[in-house]
């Protein structure tokens, strides 16, 4: 039986600690911490999967992929930039809270990156927070050759990332085989040159080698200055006109590349940006199936084949 004195310390040891002073202690314990937030790739719908159907209804698509944001595209590939400007931007807006929509991105292919300056405030203005475009110069270059080239774009970049800055915007440059940011070597030596946080990669492994290794040591190396992520593989190309089977060997899950060791990289540096399942049709400008729900069902085929290969316990 414990002692009178005993019985008194106890009670002048609860009456004197609070639970805030006990909080910390309880909440540092491993068994009670927050447990880790899953894993999981963010979607985003590329407006240029729908061609040149209407933007009100390429945002009824967005709930159907469990999508909240849109990437809007310019002509040729779409026209729903030169859609909004048409409507204006108070209408479009007022579609975007009807759809519970945002913007993401605006892809700025046309008129370039260097010449974007003018869709900044646009596309803040609807809640976006990068740009997509791609790096205008001789392609294929290595070495010093190279290195001239990166750095003498990344001093016409310099004030056109500033001005990104001043809207709170990013800029990501996408790998595009036709311009200067193509290679690994390329895009590591563009963020060299520019270590701002606000300049990254889009990375599309459809104009790289089919490689998984590559590609995911790539993603591993560029890390948190990766951007955007298009899921989109080379397949049979899309630079001429093809039977749509084979049209659609671009689309994750469908081409012989493996997007495992991919999803893999992805989930070892924690991505947190979008990923957008992708492919161009030929022609440009149309859905990349007849119709709106057509694409939609494909474009979830390939989010769920993405999300499949994240495991369970992740």
């Amino acid at each position: 039986m414990p002692s009178s004195t005993t019985v008194t310390s106890r009670r002048r040891f609860l009456a004197t600690t609070s639970v805030t002073t006990l909080l910390p202690a309880l909440t540092s314990s491993p068994a009670l911490a927050a447990p880790a937030k899953p894993f999981k790739l963010n979607f985003i719908l590329a407006s240029s999967m729908y061609g040149k159907l209407p933007i009100d209804t390429v945002l009824t698509q967005l709930k159907p992929t469990d999508a909240t944001h849109i990437d809007i595209w310019p002509a040729s590939h779409a026209n729903h930039r030169e859609q909004i400007e048409k409507l204006g931007h108070d209408k479009f807006s007022q579609l975007l809270k009807k759809h519970n929509a945002k913007v993401g991105i605006y892809t700025v292919y046309n008129p370039g990156i260097l010449k974007s300056k003018p869709w900044m405030p646009v596309c803040k203005k609807f809640g976006g927070s990068i740009l997509v475009a791609n790096a205008p110069g001789p392609r294929n270059l290595t070495g010093k050759k190279l290195q001239t080239a990166v750095d003498a774009f990344a001093k016409k970049l310099d004030p056109i990332l500033k001005h990104a800055e001043s809207h709170n915007l990013k800029i990501a440059i996408e790998n595009h085989s036709g311009s200067l940011i193509n290679s690994p070597e390329a895009q590591q030596r563009l963020l060299k040159t520019l270590p701002n946080k606000n300049l990254g990669i889009a990375l599309a492994p459809y104009h790289l080698p089919q490689d998984p290794k590559l590609l995911s040591d790539l993603i591993l190396k560029l890390n948190k200055r990766l951007f955007h992520f298009y899921a989109w593989q080379h397949g049979m190309g899309c630079s001429k006109k093809l039977p749509k089977h084979q049209e659609l060997l671009q689309m994750p899950g469908r081409g012989s590349l493996n997007f495992a060791p991919l999803v893999a990289a992805l989930r070892k540096i924690n991505y947190a940006h979008w990923t957008s399942p992708f492919m161009h049709p030929v022609p440009r400008g149309i859905p990349i199936l007849p119709t709106a729900k057509e694409t939609t069902k494909e474009i979830l085929r390939a989010q769920t084949y993405l999300s499949n290969l994240i495991p369970k316990s992740a």
